[in-house]
Order: C-alpha cells, then structure tokens, then sequence
C-alpha cells in the first residue's frame, strides 16, 4: 500500500500481497515495529506430509501415493514401472477439477475421489502440495482425507 493511498475504504490485504525484505526487518530508529506470524502453509514441511503418508502407505489396501510441491516430487508406489501412468492420471484429476471449478463457479476444490472398478484415487491439496494416494476400492478414502486436511 503507498503512503498516499486514500484513507476511508479499508482494503483486506492477504498474506500474498505482502512482500518483505530483510531490510524491512532491522531495526530503524523509533520506527514501530511490526511483526507478521506465517501462514499456515508456510508451518507445514514436507518432511510432516511425507511421514504421514509412509504411515498411510502401510495401510492394507494401499498402493502408493505421489507427493508433489513446486520445489520436489516423490513416489512410492507397489508397482514402480506404472510411475508414468499414475502421474498422467493425477495430474488430468487435478486439471479437470480445476476445470471444472471454474466452470461452475464452485470455489476451491478440496480433494478429489477417483473410483473405478477394483481401485481408488484420493487428490487432496495439503497446503502448496499435492497429494495423490491410490488404494484398493475397500480402503477408507474418508480417514485419510481427515488426517491430510488435520495438517493444516
């Protein structure tokens, strides 16, 4: 915000429109500080979501998971050869729900069930990563939708 911005209508300004150097952090003179507590997105590492899904992936039933942020992507999956073709399929979820979305004017998407024949896929967005868990069709899908979305 400029210092000659009008005063009368407040502006709602998110944690994205703020932009903060160094500099601004070091103390000058009797200026007021101003301390800004992270978003929660920011608290959650990957390695917490990497060690909740190692737990979900020992779960009967389970056949792996992708993880996936903008810096990294990791897989663990019974069936490694196929890595290609579960990423093609998570990806195309993520996209047409978007899609989607917007289309029908429905918000943010919070996750994503897949079901086919004899397997599942389970899309959750956990803060700025992607999560894609396959399972056999009998696995709790609900369950771990709740233990993703307690991360945040």
């Amino acid at each position: 915000m400029s210092r000659n911005h009008p005063k009368g209508k407040l502006e709602r300004i998110t944690p994205e429109a703020v932009s903060i150097s160094l500099e601004d952090l070091k103390p000058k003179g009797s200026k007021p500080q101003v301390a800004f507590a992270g978003s929660r997105s920011e608290e959650l590492k990957p390695e917490r979501i990497r060690g909740v899904l190692e737990q979900i992936r020992r779960d009967e039933g389970v056949v792996g998971y992708i993880f996936r942020n903008s810096r990294a992507a990791s897989a663990d999956l019974t069936d490694p050869t196929r890595l290609i073709d579960y990423a093609v399929l998570s990806s195309s979820a993520k996209e047409a729900s978007q899609e989607l979305s917007q289309t029908f004017g429905l918000g943010e998407i919070e996750n994503i069930l897949i079901e086919g024949r004899d397997v599942k896929l389970l899309f959750q967005r956990v803060g700025d990563n992607d999560v894609s868990i396959f399972m056999e069709k009998f696995v709790d899908h609900a369950k771990m939708c709740k233990t993703l979305s307690s991360l945040t």
